[in-house]
């Protein structure tokens, strides 16, 4: 193989390694980020919809205080619930409002979703598409 084939596949695998890999990397994670707060709400919708099922008013629960340290706690009035809405702020909500916030944060999040998974395939098919250059440019038979 000649210096000019070496020194073009030498530049495609490190732009795969460099810039195409990190870019999945990231796109996967931000994906899984999005997953964990989709489950995040999920379980509070359910925990809401118990309350209301059982016309729960009162709650005596554990809190976890920070390395796994608990302390026994009670909840005088169910009624109004604190939702971390993002960016450290909390918002105080009846069980409706929660629910209506809830389902339009899962809305949301839904898009995300369909968004990262499209960056993610786009990005798997731009890598395959230079391995399939660094593969024509060693003259390797396709498989």
């Amino acid at each position: 193989m000649d210096a000019y084939r070496e020194e073009k596949v030498k530049k495609l695998e490190e732009f795969v390694d460099r810039r195409m890999k990190p870019r999945l990397v990231q796109a996967i994670a931000e994906r899984d980020k999005a997953l964990e707060q989709q489950k995040i709400f999920s379980d509070l919708k359910k925990n809401i919809q118990n309350l209301e099922d059982n016309s729960v008013t009162r709650l005596d629960t554990l809190v976890n205080l920070g390395s796994e340290v608990y302390m026994q706690a009670e909840v005088p009035d169910t009624r109004h619930i604190f939702v971390n809405i993002g960016m450290g702020f909390h918002v105080e909500f009846t069980w409706s409002e929660a629910l209506n916030f809830i389902s339009k944060r899962e809305e949301k999040l839904v898009k995300q979703l369909e968004e990262h998974s499209k960056q993610i395939a786009t990005i798997n098919a731009e890598i395959k598409m230079v391995c399939e250059g660094i593969r024509e440019l060693l003259q390797i038979p396709p498989e």
